[in-house]
């Protein structure tokens, strides 16, 4: 009996803030919003496979490059204020 209770509320809250949504006009501008949203998406260019494969694989080495680098700064820096100060 408790969930048939905790859905009925659930419900009515759910009904309730769609209602004020409504009422408000939100849910007007969010269709507009998911329309044009799918509009601009139409106009894209997606890149092909050959494209999306090359730019990962400069994502990745320029991941390994500044993460070396990281490392390598952080190893100088604490050698420059622990050993030697």
């Amino acid at each position: 009996m408790t969930d048939l209770k905790t859905i009925l509320i659930w419900v009515a809250v759910i009904g309730a803030a769609f209602a004020i949504l409504w009422w408000q006009g939100q849910l007007k501008r969010l269709a507009a919003y998911v329309t044009e949203t799918r509009e601009e998406l139409k106009k894209c260019t997606w890149p092909s496979w050959d494209e999306l494969k090359g730019s990962t694989v400069v994502v990745m080495i320029t991941i390994a490059i500044l993460g070396a680098f990281t490392v390598v700064v952080d190893r100088g820096l604490f050698f420059v204020f622990f050993k030697i100060l």
